[in-house]
């Protein structure tokens, strides 16, 4: 976000993303493909930029 100049503020007032959804990405929660897909669109980017997988040791 900081590197495309995008603020939580605007995310939420202006690209009508959730409190909610914010607040589970900040603290590494599920959020629906769908979200994905539209903070992809919205920073422009791919989704390897935003996420990333960890594997849970057995």
């Amino acid at each position: 976000m900081k590197l495309r100049g995008i603020t939580t503020y605007t995310l939420i007032n202006k690209y009508g993303i959730n409190p909610r959804t914010i607040n589970n990405l900040r603290h590494n929660k599920s959020i629906t493909m769908f979200t994905l897909e539209r903070l992809c669109m919205i920073l422009n980017c791919d989704p390897n930029e935003i996420i990333s997988f960890v594997e849970e040791s057995k």
